[in-house]
């Protein structure tokens, strides 16, 4: 099941330079992305119409996007531009086009009604535009359904177990830590403070930390897209009221797009408030990157298991609580959407 009227991360701005395109499925629908000379960004079907060659073979020319096969072109409104050999272009030849909007270096793609694609809905992420932070990104393809990793990712009482060598540290703590969950109209916040704790290999290795810090996560839920701001500071120095920029900071971007029913893509970034001189250290990217491939391991192990055993139940525990409140929040979505479509119908 997707949820259509929602702003998915298609990519980030440097997966594209001026004259490049890229094929991509989102929620079963192949759609290839493309940037003219002019920097005009198209998203596309990823089908001629005139004898289903996939365009993603083709190339981009100007600010259109070439069939490989019999030349027709197409401009980002999905308008063909172009029959070679012939004067008139037969009024069907159109291909659906997708709104994409460039934000912040990301690129959003609304997959349901046009007429309710708002950019002004788009969640905002200034920390890939504010000089005080360093940041990189990557693409993860996970062999796992979408709602998997969204309840991976608003759960956080699992680094103690799956991420003990890197951002991790005690797994005791992170389950007696106090979680306070809330909705708040289409969002969902999580909030975990864990004082006097000892600092976990990451933290370490960016920042120096000598002993205990007070730590944080802080995890923000919107469709479809979660932010995810944890770090520390020496403990006892103001964590807690908000006196934060002497500790170490990661903001957390995470664009969970499904790719189909048991695939999905997985865009992320990583910014910190460490070693602005040379950008994000590498250490802090590399450790990252390394724990949510820790994280793409256990999706894929669940997802084998629920393939095998479709009628298997679950059983809840108390640190689900940021995970369920999501659910329940994704439920009302998808009735809602469903109630929308059938009146229109």
């Amino acid at each position: 099941m997707f949820l259509r009227n929602a702003w998915y991360v298609a990519g980030f701005s440097s997966d594209l330079a001026p004259g490049q395109h890229v094929g991509r499925k989102f929620l079963n629908q192949s759609i290839v992305l493309f940037r003219g000379a002019s920097g005009r960004i198209g998203a596309v079907e990823d089908r001629c119409c005139h004898r289903a060659m996939p365009l993603s073979e083709g190339h981009v020319d100007n600010d259109i996007i070439r069939c490989c096969y019999h030349g027709l072109e197409f401009d980002a409104s999905g308008a063909c531009t172009k029959v070679p050999g012939q004067d008139r272009i037969p009024p069907t030849a159109v291909i659906r086009s997708y709104p994409i909007v460039e934000r912040d270096a990301v690129l959003w793609i609304w997959m349901g009604d046009v007429a309710k694609a708002d950019p002004a809905t788009i969640p905002s992420h200034p920390f890939h535009t504010d000089p005080g932070w360093g940041w990189k990104s990557a693409h993860f393809g996970v062999n796992g359904n979408w709602e998997l990793l969204v309840e991976n990712l608003m759960d956080l009482s699992h680094l103690g177990y799956v991420h003990a060598r890197t951002i991790g540290g005690n797994a005791n703590m992170h389950f007696r830590t106090k979680t306070e969950a809330r909705r708040e109209g289409n969002k969902v916040m999580v909030t975990r403070h864990m004082p006097n704790s000892v600092a976990p290999p990451t933290y370490v290795d960016a920042a120096g930390f000598k002993g205990p810090i007070d730590r944080w996560q802080e995890i923000s839920f919107e469709p479809v897209l979660i932010r995810i701001h944890t770090g520390g500071c020496d403990a006892g120095t103001g964590a807690y009221e908000g006196r934060r920029d002497h500790g170490f900071s990661m903001q957390g971007f995470h664009g969970v797009t499904p790719e189909t029913d048991t695939t999905t893509h997985y865009f992320w970034s990583i910014a910190t408030n460490i070693g602005l001189d040379r950008g994000i250290p590498d250490v802090v990217f590399e450790q990252t990157a390394f724990t949510f491939k820790e994280d793409q391991v256990v999706l894929e192990a669940q997802q084998k298991r629920i393939s095998e055993t479709p009628d298997g139940k679950f059983v809840n525990i108390a640190s689900d609580a940021g995970s369920n409140l999501t659910k329940r929040l994704l439920k009302s979505l998808f009735e809602e959407e469903a109630t929308g479509a059938v009146v229109a119908a």
